[in-house]
């Protein structure tokens, strides 16, 4: 496998820079001293400084390095700063996060990193792949953790825009108890409960949960959620600690997806929702995990994890539609208007999917010399096994196609669902297994230069059977498999104590044609005709970590650029239907700033913006869309929020999130309009009662998620908590 690659020019020319300031600069200062693992460790969840107070540390990165030593950009954010305002939905929490791209899918999370999708292989929990079709609930996730860029050295296969890793609230010896409540707009209101008890010296339990009900500003949409997760942690004050966790998250509802908004008559209103009578979604989520760490010595560690995941969807609803301008106007499933002009005709599903995933990860860490040389290595040892089974219907037994109308200005509905006796047209099942064996290394060359090396070995397998046909027969099975290597490196160079340049290359893979999926392969398959070969993400990376005013403001300053590449189609399957070719290169470039602290005693901000050029560089297949932008990648994202505290008693907070425009379809024809959206809070603390009231959309700002969903109007949110020890 050839790894050499050219550099873009933007990247040789910054290089070149960085390297005359390093040439230019004669003082070199040492870091003695690792900082604490987190700043904010044992904090109130509620304090009003929290959420403006960096994390010195991110799991994502799996090697318990400080920030400021990972070449590469690491954002950590704080859930509670969302929850504030009502979100609890991974993609809204992450809006006008810098280089982050995010939409409404009714099924589950429209969320991009870096101009790529991170939807079916990219999003974590506690280091264990999310995989699957769900909504990922934060309901007990403390904070959310994005590594950008491609990070296959790390977890295998990935779409190669970055990770998200979601960490959640287990059992420990700092944090404090708490019970609160909150209302709102569209009779929002909920209950959470988090009893964190030190039992001795060596036992710590914990038990959240959280129960509330929602309506929408949309007619007839409504959500439930129920989450209950009990943890133990035992320290034996010795070296060992061990966590046990389950979690149970549920969230019904019903489901608001209705037709492009582009398709909708003039005087639609946004608040008019498209769900039919008995429309329902289901979401289940159940996991348990074991955390175990071992101090081999005061310089070598041993971590083992694992987690058995379930996730469940079962929907059954009308969705999506087209507008019926005449009679003759063509419906999706090739159904027609006639007698329904000037309303929805929308399309009927009932799908129900289990998802599993058992996964196991082993790692040693520690530091040794090698001559005047330090390293701090990782080696770690992954295996998992992830099983999909979807079950889906829309027709009658008789083969009929199933309607239903929604007239958009009067929000009249009329529902065609029949008894019940539906056609079930696909039960299949898909088995990925996957190994994965890494190295990583930080090789101290000089008290102020550091060396990262990289490189993972993966082998992969994935399975596909068609229970709808057979359930044994061997010729409704495939099976194929693969393996790859993947490299990183980097530099970091620290000319003064606080601030850290650096530069990196990192790669990622998508094996099998760019399926990163689990259902990679269809049961039916004609596997002679099947691209194996992978996809790849190279991304060269530079920029500058900082602190500032005394360590009190840190800053992230980044610039990359990511090809996607070995992109594969077939030039003439009609003369040759077994030969692949490479089809071009996507490209994604950008700038992204991030900066988080307190500017004066009473002042705190935290913010950044992201730019973020994503286009087709070449397509052989489809030479017009050579140039183009990417489907869902907003050019510019960027929040800016600050607090004031003017006593330990009350604080006001203000912010504005902006998402740039971005086209909803690679041939670039329709666009979505960006947004700028204000929030606003206060907040008031007496003794252990923290109160906050907060607007969101604070101008009743009009502006849309996705081409199918617009974003919430002006709303209020009054939370309550009691905290003890």
């Amino acid at each position: 496998m050839i790894l050499k690659k050219r550099k873009p020019l933007f990247i040789t020319s910054l290089s070149t820079l960085t390297l005359s300031i390093l040439t230019a600069t004669s003082a070199h200062a040492q870091v003695s001293a690792v900082l604490p693992t987190l700043v904010i460790e044992g904090m109130d969840e509620n304090d009003p400084t929290r959420t403006y107070i960096d994390y010195q540390q991110a799991s994502v990165t799996r090697n318990n390095l400080n920030k400021k030593d990972i070449p590469q950009t690491i954002d950590t954010i704080d859930v509670q700063k969302y929850k504030l305002y009502g979100a609890n939905d991974l993609s809204v929490m992450l809006q006008g996060t810098p280089g982050v791209s995010t939409s409404y899918d009714m099924r589950g999370d429209g969320i991009m990193l870096r101009g790529f999708s991170a939807d079916s292989s990219d999003i974590y929990r506690d280091g264990n792949r999310e995989s699957g079709q769900v909504r990922r609930s934060t309901a007990n996730v403390e904070r959310i953790e994005i590594l950008k860029g491609p990070a296959s050295v790390l977890y295998g296969r990935s779409g190669g825009g970055g990770v998200i890793n979601m960490v959640t609230k287990y059992a420990n010896f700092n944090t404090a108890s708490s019970f609160g409540a909150y209302a709102g707009s569209y009779d929002n209101k909920g209950v959470v409960v988090d009893i964190n008890e030190v039992i001795s010296d060596h036992w710590a339990v914990r038990l959240t949960g959280e129960h509330g009900k929602t309506e929408s500003f949309r007619q007839g949409i409504e959500s439930e959620i129920n989450m209950l997760s009990p943890s133990f942690t035992y320290n034996n004050q010795n070296g060992l600690t061990w966590t046990a966790q389950y979690t149970y998250d549920k969230l019904h509802r019903i489901p608001d997806r209705g037709p492009a908004f582009q398709n909708l008559p003039e005087g639609t209103s946004i608040k008019t929702g498209f769900a039919q009578d008995g429309d329902f979604v289901d979401d289940k989520l159940q996991v348990i995990r074991s955390n175990l760490r071992y101090d081999l010595s005061d310089t070598w560690q041993i971590h083992w994890a694992a987690s058995y995941r379930e996730a469940y969807q079962n929907f059954d609803h009308f969705y999506l539609g087209t507008y019926c301008a005449t009679e003759f106007t063509p419906v999706r499933t090739g159904g027609a208007c006639a007698g329904h002009v000037g309303e929805i005709s929308q399309v009927y599903y009932w799908q129900e999917t289990s998802n599993s995933t058992l996964a196991n990860t082993l790692e040693l860490q520690g530091e040794f010399m090698t001559g005047a040389l330090r390293h701090q290595l990782t080696v770690g040892f992954d295996y998992s096994i992830e099983e999909r089974e979807p079950k889906l219907a829309n027709e009658n037994r008789d083969g009929s196609p199933i309607f239903g109308y929604v007239n958009p200005l009067t929000g009249e509905r009329t529902s065609t669902r029949g008894s019940g006796d539906l056609q079930i047209r696909t039960h299949n099942y898909a088995k990925g297994t996957s190994s994965g064996l890494f190295m990583q290394d930080l090789i101290s060359l000089r008290p102020d230069l550091d060396l990262m090396l990289g490189l993972r070995y993966d082998h992969y397998k994935s399975q596909a059977q068609n229970r709808l046909l057979s359930s044994d027969d061997i010729n409704y099975q495939r099976s194929i498999s693969d393996q790859t290597l993947s490299p990183n490196l980097g530099v970091v160079w620290r000319p003064a104590l606080d601030h850290a340049l650096y530069a990196s290359y990192s790669r990622s893979f998508a094996p099998f044609g760019g399926r990163v999926s689990v259902n990679t392969v269809s049961a039916n398959q004609n596997l002679e005709l099947f691209d194996a070969e992978p996809q790849y993400n190279d991304q060269y990376e530079t920029g500058v970590k900082s602190d500032w005013l005394n360590e009190r403001l840190s800053t992230q300053l980044s610039l990359f650029d990511i090809r996607k590449h070995n992109i594969r189609y077939r030039p003439d399957p009609d003369a040759d239907p077994y030969l692949w070719a490479v089809q071009g290169e996507q490209q994604s470039r950008g700038l992204e700033l991030s900066f988080i602290g307190r500017v004066t005693d009473n002042v705190y901000l935290r913010g950044g913006y992201g730019y973020n050029k994503a286009t087709v560089k070449e397509d052989k297949a489809s030479p017009g869309n050579n140039g183009k932008s990417l489907a869902g990648v907003a050019r510019h994202t960027g929040n800016l929020f600050v607090r004031y505290l003017p006593n330990d008693n009350t604080y006001g907070e203000i912010g504005v999130t902006h998402v740039g425009d971005t086209w909803t379809n690679l041939s670039n024809t329709t666009k979505l309009d960006g947004f700028n959206r204000v929030d606003a809070a206060v907040g008031y603390n007496m003794d252990q009662w923290r109160m906050t009231l907060a607007v969101s959309n604070l101008l009743d700002k009009e502006y849309w998620r996705s081409n199918a969903m617009p974003g919430t109007p002006r709303s209020l949110l009054f939370r309550v908590n009691y905290t003890f020890d």
